[in-house]
């Protein structure tokens, strides 16, 4: 009895994490916070995302403060906020869910921030396509870290998907394997007022007011990568 107990009151303090997750997950807000994140790993002096790697991105795709609560049940959950490049710059933001998969969970229920870039055509495919699986529909790798990747050109070979974490302050490539990611439709209803395929929204360039921090951060580090 007692360890029942236990059990469900680790069940309803997992579900208020959640829920309270939920509730700071807006979709603007998350839009901030993946701009935020975005700053913060390519402001490191030396263990940022390689200006190679940064620079010959397709897409970009940020998951602010994955996996709360999530050491206690081996929950593995986020929500984030994609772009494209498009001949017009940086696309309207799409947001998607990411559930599955080994993630290398931190003790305690840390939670990481994810990001993903999405490094040729094929993967940009899967992306537009609103659900795909990691390591089965497309290839994922950890990507390599520093500014410069000359010494680990095989990144541009092995892998549609680069993806890397961050978790109490260490920035590192991550092994993503069977992680499912989806289009949010809620997010996209809220941020939209409608429903809208990925392919729209990774296509088109309006400039939203309430995209243009995550936005205005991609196009910053992408004109510095370039250099």
């Amino acid at each position: 009895m007692k360890k029942l107990s236990v059990l469900f009151l680790l069940l309803g303090l997992a579900g208020s994490c959640f829920a309270a997750s939920d509730e700071d997950n807006r979709a603007a807000d998350r839009m901030k916070a993946a701009a935020i994140v975005l700053e913060e790993i390519q402001g490191a002096p030396d263990t940022g995302i390689p200006d190679e790697v940064m620079g010959s991105a397709d897409c970009v795709a940020v998951v602010p403060s994955m996996l709360k609560g999530g050491f206690v049940f081996g929950a593995q959950y986020g929500r984030g906020v994609a772009s494209c490049r498009t001949p017009k710059g940086w696309s309207d933001p799409a947001f998607f869910t990411v559930q599955g998969g080994s993630f290398g969970l931190q003790i305690g229920g840390q939670a990481v921030d994810l990001v993903m870039l999405i490094m040729n055509h094929k993967g940009m495919e899967n992306l537009l396509n609103s659900k795909f699986k990691l390591g089965a529909d497309a290839t994922v790798a950890g990507g390599p870290v520093g500014r410069h990747a000359a010494a680990d050109t095989d990144w541009k070979m092995r892998a549609q998907v680069l993806s890397y974490s961050r978790a109490r302050g260490v920035f590192a490539g991550l092994e993503l394997n069977g992680a499912v990611v989806k289009q949010d439709r809620e997010s996209t209803r809220e941020f939209y007022g409608s429903m809208q395929p990925f392919a729209t929204s990774l296509q088109s360039v309006t400039s939203l007011h309430g995209s243009l921090p995550f936005l205005q951060g991609l196009a910053k580090w992408a004109k510095i990568a370039s250099k």
